[in-house]
């Protein structure tokens, strides 16, 4: 799911025109929407990954992706930018590391599927952006 959203998201800045801002804007890994979009997603896709009885919501993560790529535009990012940090290897590591840490410290853990289910059920239910990438089909 993260893999598809990054895909979303480079070929939807691919497509954008740039924008002038005459604006300094601090870099794309301190704004605090864009992190927790981009955790939230990697926190969904490993969910999906681990528990037999979750799936993706593929079109919401689609729909997600490009509002995601919409708010970095209106802050002032060009598609530039906005690549250039989707495909930073230290980034990738950093985000998955910050969805690792939620998982865990949200009940998740390694080699048991059923923690992951529990988790994903209780995103769901919360109606988080997590629970909003994900379909139990227990």
């Amino acid at each position: 799911m993260i893999r598809t959203i990054l895909t979303c998201l480079t070929l939807v800045v691919l497509a954008a025109p740039a924008k002038a801002t005459a604006t300094v804007l601090v870099p794309l890994r301190e704004d605090a929407h864009v992190t927790q979009s981009l955790v939230a997603a990697q926190v969904g896709d490993t969910i999906r990954k681990t528990c037999p009885t979750m799936s993706a919501r593929m079109l919401v993560a689609i729909f997600k992706a490009q509002e995601l790529e919409r708010y970095a535009l209106d802050q002032g990012y060009t598609a530039a930018d906005i690549k250039a940090f989707l495909k930073d290897k230290d980034e990738k590591a950093r985000i998955k590391a910050l969805a690792a840490d939620y998982i865990a410290g949200n009940g998740g853990k390694a080699g048991d599927a059923a923690s992951f289910c529990a988790l994903g059920q209780s995103e769901i239910a919360k109606g988080s952006l997590i629970g909003s990438l994900l379909r139990d089909e227990g």
